[in-house]
């Protein structure tokens, strides 16, 4: 009796059909009505997409008891699974259990024996190169990067053959030596450029990964028209080969460094080796497509020299426009949850302007390529770093070290700076960190700074009239403290929340990366 007490209503679902017709009406007397109904809904919403392929009856017959929902002559069993695209029902013939395909499903058993076969060969493609659980972006940045590498592969094909008819132009007596010094130059200059651009931008394949990525694409652009340029002057043809092909290497050694952090922000079950496996078959099969194009345009002339020799550089800037805009489009794509000091900032700014945190697609959108020339064009931007003694705000500095104790973790000035694009003296706020810090104390830093810039925009001209003169009066001093610790407090009492949203929308809260400028750290004497 107890048992039957504590049966959920829903277990009669379950329940085997040739059970004796007592069982099933005992179960049923003690189960409360309410519970009945909420199990309907929850089948409507999660078996929906199922229940026309699998002849499920109409929601009002969910809750009905075994017997009465489906018939139980006809051995059909309320199970259905689905894979690769079909699904299958369990049914029961009387002595055994049998998985029979239903319609809905990719089965050859549909009237329609075209559409059925286009369907499942669309699903075995799709099988074949895209994993199973990727996040939402993921197909528009595939579609991209088939555009990108076709032509790319197009393009390298057409100057491998410029390079072999450089080669074929100059005398044959040069070709042992050529090949020596070609092996030297072409090969091994362009392992040391590779080994000594990795080294020295370490850090920027994490803090700036589309700007590094893009930048060495056009790169990579370059390199190929240098090689086109091979049988025109075939006595340049080593050093052009050698130029060429540092710029290879560079680019893919940029492309190796970045694909693991671009295939996680897609892994959204930690399926990161297979969405890397699916990234390697993508690559093979678009590189392919490439190659038959550049053989479908090779048949195309191949009854006019004249015509032959002068494809390339007709159809170099136009592949290579479609290559850069593929590559453009394939990043914007790219939604990385890991968090920099430019994305922080964007979610910050957000924060304090908009009162809510954006997602990674919406930060993506706004950084976009993040270019060097964007940077510094809004007023006081923000810069994480270690003080310059010989700044214009020396004595206000001083005053922010003087008023640190050992729970500190930064402070913060303000600073004059030479900006990049136009060159002119500008105003900022500066971030210094202390050794120890952690990425709360970096988030708790930046949202203060946000506060700040936000103050002291709303009294732009005064303050920036106050703050242009040499000697700043202590009534400038004491309102500055005033405007930092008010904006202290307003940062302390938003933190938990905002963290609490950031990781609600998949933000990874582990680590704040910076660059090697923004690393520097102080440490805190206590005299």
């Amino acid at each position: 009796m107890h048992s039957s007490l504590c049966t959920p209503s829903n277990s009669r679902h379950l329940r085997n059909p040739w059970k004796p017709q007592e069982t099933q009406f005992r179960t049923q007397k003690f189960a409360p009505k309410k519970a009945e109904i909420g199990f309907g809904i929850r089948r409507l919403g999660t078996a929906n997409s199922l229940r026309t392929s699998v002849g499920y009856e109409s929601g009002e017959s969910v809750g009905k008891e075994p017997g009465r929902g489906w018939p139980v002559d006809s051995g059909r069993l309320p199970v259905a699974i689905q894979s690769s695209g079909r699904v299958s029902r369990y049914m029961w013939d009387g002595d055994s259990l049998q998985l029979v395909g239903v319609d809905g499903g990719a089965s050859f058993d549909s009237e329609d024996g075209l559409r059925d076969l286009f369907r499942v060969c669309s699903l075995a493609v799709r099988d074949f190169l895209i994993p199973k659980k990727v996040s939402e972006n993921y197909m528009d940045y595939v579609k991209w990067k088939c555009l990108h590498r076709v032509f790319s592969s197009a393009l390298q094909v057409l100057a491998t053959q410029a390079m072999f008819r450089a080669i074929g132009i100059g005398y044959s007596r040069s070709l042992p030596s050529a090949a020596a010094l070609n092996w030297v130059l072409k090969d091994g200059l362009g392992r040391l450029s590779r080994c000594i651009y990795t080294a020295s931008l370490a850090s920027a394949f994490d803090t700036n990964l589309k700007r590094v990525r893009f930048s060495t694409s056009v790169l990579f652009t370059l390199s190929i028209g240098v090689e086109l340029l091979t049988p025109a002057f075939p006595n340049c043809f080593l050093l052009l080969a050698s130029i060429a092909n540092i710029a290879k290497q560079i680019s893919l050694a940029c492309l190796l460094a970045t694909g693991t952090a671009v295939h996680r922000s897609f892994a959204i079950a930690d399926n990161l080796g297979e969405v890397s496996a699916k990234s390697q078959i993508q690559t093979v099969c678009f590189d392919n497509l490439g190659l038959l194009l550049a053989a479908l345009l090779n048949l195309l002339v191949k009854n006019n020299p004249r015509l032959q020799a002068g494809l390339p550089f007709v159809v170099y800037p136009i592949f290579s426009a479609i290559d850069l805009f593929g590559i453009y489009q394939e990043l914007k794509h790219v939604h990385l949850q890991t968090l920099t000091k430019d994305r922080l900032e964007v979610i910050l700014n957000t924060w304090v302007e908009s009162g809510y945190v954006p997602s990674p697609a919406e930060v993506s959108k706004l950084e976009g390529i993040d270019f060097p020339w964007s940077k510094g064009k809004e007023l006081w931007p923000i810069r994480i770093g270690c003080l310059d003694p010989k700044d214009h705000f020396s004595k206000l500095s001083m005053m922010a070290m003087q008023s640190l104790n050992s729970t500190d973790y930064y402070f913060i000035s303000l600073e004059m700076f030479y900006s990049r694009i136009p060159k002119r003296m500008q105003q900022g706020i500066l971030l210094c960190l202390r050794e120890g810090a952690g990425t709360g104390n970096v988030t708790m830093g930046l949202l203060q700074a946000c506060y700040i810039r936000k103050a002291l925009h709303l009294n732009k001209s005064r303050w920036e009239n106050i703050l242009e003169t040499s000697d700043l009066p202590d009534s400038v001093l004491n309102e500055w403290f005033k405007v930092l610790n008010e904006c202290k407090t307003r940062a302390q009492d938003d933190l938990c929340l905002l963290n609490e949203q950031m990781l609600g929308l998949g933000w990874s809260m582990k680590n704040i990366l910076l660059g090697t400028r923004e690393q520097t750290r102080y440490s805190f004497i206590d005299d």
